[in-house]
């Protein structure tokens, strides 16, 4: 398959009718190129597979604890500038098996909870189900990028039943609490003014903004582990004042035997 000419392109984000159109005019052979249109189609069945259970999840949880811990689920469609970009940075020509196999955030989920201890909960329920494969796992909680960076990025695979058979996508979840993303939020925003040459006392205030994310988490866990216990101690007492059936006393004993002897006897 003879590469694409990108170099004519702008900076402008190329949309798919361009790309498919770009595939054309380089005389792709007609099979590539449908596999080509099929691409963004199989991964947004694939995003929209995974968000139905996601929210699946959500919902049960708010019946079992009376609350779902993730905030809200973002998805995105990796553009296809960004795709040929990314296979360059890697070293390989860009044709549609390379890409395949390389790529694996063509199709982007980023579920936000509201605590740490949540996210890997999630995590957990995730690895146990058969309708999901774990790929990889990068946790950037545990060990923070240089930057300061937070979130657990999990690769996965989606079955999607086609007429053709049962097709198995790859997509990227990011996992991470609203402080987490918060921080990635302006990172991105600065790096984005800054045509990512951002200043070394912005990406020191960065780096500081990060450790406080970190503690803001931490002081919520623990803020929310409390509640959690006092929650817990105010049922245990409630419960306990509850009035008991009370035990008959010795007068309403003696009324009751007074009246069965008093009845009259039958034969």
């Amino acid at each position: 398959m003879n590469e694409p000419d990108w170099k004519h392109l702008n900076a402008v984000p190329l949309p798919l009718q361009e790309f498919q159109l770009q595939l054309d005019q380089n005389n792709v052979n007609t099979k590539q190129l449908e596999e080509w249109r099929k691409i963004p189609v199989l991964y947004q069945l694939a995003l929209e597979e995974l968000k139905n259970k996601i929210k699946l999840i959500q919902t049960e949880w708010k019946l079992l604890d009376g609350f779902s811990p993730i905030e809200h689920i973002k998805t995105r469609i990796k553009e296809p500038r960004s795709i040929v970009e990314k296979v360059r940075r890697k070293g390989y020509e860009v044709t549609l098996d390379n890409i395949l196999r390389e790529i694996h955030d063509i199709a982007g989920m980023r579920v936000v909870c509201a605590f740490v201890k949540d996210i890997y909960r999630l995590m957990d329920h995730l690895r146990t189900r058969e309708d999901i494969r774990i790929l990889e796992i990068k946790d950037y909680i545990a060990h923070p990028k240089p930057n300061g960076y937070q979130s657990l990025h999990v690769i996965v695979e989606i079955p999607l039943i086609l007429f053709e058979g049962t097709r198995w996508i790859k997509v990227e979840i990011q996992l991470r609490t609203l402080a987490m993303d918060f921080w990635a939020s302006m990172e991105h925003i600065l790096y984005y003014k800054f045509d990512k040459k951002v200043p070394e006392h912005v990406v020191s205030g960065l780096s500081e903004a990060a450790r406080a994310t970190y503690e803001l988490d931490q002081k919520m866990l623990k803020l929310r582990s409390e509640i959690l216990s006092l929650s817990e101690e105010q049922d245990l007492e409630e419960s306990s004042e509850q009035p008991t059936a009370a035990e008959p006393s010795s007068k309403t004993l003696s009324l009751a035997t007074d009246h069965a002897e008093s009845r009259p006897q039958t034969c």
